[in-house]
């Protein structure tokens, strides 16, 4: 990869994370020796933490874990309504995605490649993976499977400048299947596997079907299958258990941020400037869904009464009963750019924003049935 393309392919990144309220974020998956520091210096303790950025939020139990820049780890153990910092992270740089797989084991992913582990409900971090290691095993993966074919050659030779940049590439979402199993995916197509809960991992780039490494951003399950949205309309499928993945046809050239699965397991697909996308035949076709205005929608969730969420990057909040044919806007307290979202136990929907999490009560979500 020359210098004028890697350019260009992050100042993508900049604009889009911009977008999504990390742009603080950004430096500190730079390069050089401040990258060092913020993967090595644990997150500081603030009372600002709880109005900071943030990018992802899930629920591990009853528990609500949010995260965001310069490694904030927020707790909200009364569905959204208080939160509190973790006790121990052990780096500094942004998280950009987060997951449970019970209510106590759970996975951060974030820039300078960094793969972080709880397995108390979010309370204390430990590192798994950092970009420098995951170079490495993209390097010697890529070295086992060349053959002299051109895409092998050009694995090889990205692999090699993936080394060469060091810890600056970051991980945007991760999925597991249980506490043992799962995978993180990322920038320029990264991707890793583990299968004994992240004591090792490795590369999954060459079973991934994305010949020009587009970014990764959101990994969805939607019924037996796995879908990967990303970059300049990448979709990709797994029908066995994310062991591979094959693109899904789609004549979008936008980027997609996520996708949402309906109980029925229609798809909906979404990303740049209001594009969204929906299949009711498992992918094989799409057809637009129109959210209103042009504004980048940022994530999506199925609602425990089988509604449809997304927000957009205003804090738009818009509701889905039929399945992700329509949506409507609802209205809801004023945000800034809303990130990501999530249902809380006792009903409540609970935003990630660019200013910390917002509440939003459960009767708000049914406006019609109040008197």
């Amino acid at each position: 990869m020359n210098a004028r393309t890697k350019t260009s392919r992050w100042l993508g990144v900049a604009v889009i994370s911009a977008g999504l309220g990390l742009v603080s974020g950004m430096a500190a998956g730079a390069t050089g020796s401040g990258s060092r520091d913020v993967l090595d210096q644990p997150a500081r303790f603030s009372e600002r933490a709880k109005s900071s950025v943030l990018t992802a939020i899930a629920a591990a139990g009853q528990r609500l874990v949010a995260v965001g820049e310069r490694s904030v780890v927020l707790l909200s153990d009364d569905h959204g309504r208080n939160w509190r910092q973790a006790k121990a992270v052990p780096s500094s740089v942004a998280l950009t995605g987060v997951r449970f797989a019970s209510e106590s084991t759970g996975w951060a992913v974030g820039h300078s490649g960094i793969v972080l582990k709880t397995t108390d409900g979010g309370e204390t971090w430990a590192r798994q993976l950092e970009g420098r290691q995951a170079a490495t095993i993209e390097q010697a993966a890529a070295d086992a499977a060349a053959d002299g074919s051109p895409a092998s050659t050009r694995r090889q030779r990205d692999a090699q400048g993936l080394v060469a940049d060091g810890a600056d590439k970051p991980f945007l979402d991760a999925y597991f299947f249980d506490t043992q199993r799962g995978f993180v995916v990322g920038a320029y197509g990264l991707a890793f596997a583990t299968r004994d809960g992240g004591k090792t991992w490795v590369s999954l780039v060459g079973q991934i079907d994305n010949p020009r490494s587009r970014h990764l951003y959101q990994v969805a399950a939607a019924g037996n299958a796995l879908l990967i949205t990303g970059e300049q309309g990448n979709l990709l499928r797994s029908t066995d258990g994310g062991q591979h993945f094959a693109a899904l046809p789609l004549s979008y050239p936008g980027t997609l941020f996520g996708a949402v699965v309906a109980r029925d397991e229609a798809i909906v697909v979404f990303g740049l400037r209001g594009n969204a996308f929906r299949s009711t035949d498992q992918g094989a076709s799409w057809k637009k869904v129109d959210f209103g205005l042009p504004l980048t929608l940022t994530a999506g969730i199925t609602l425990r009464d089988g509604r449809l969420a997304v927000v957009d990057e205003t804090g738009r909040l818009l509701l889905s009963r039929d399945s992700g044919a329509t949506f409507a806007s609802l209205a809801v307290p004023k945000m800034n750019s809303a990130t990501g979202l999530v249902q809380a136990a006792d009903g409540a929907l609970v935003i990630a924003t660019q200013r910390g999490a917002v509440r939003v009560a459960p009767e708000a979500l049914n406006p019609e049935q109040k008197k």
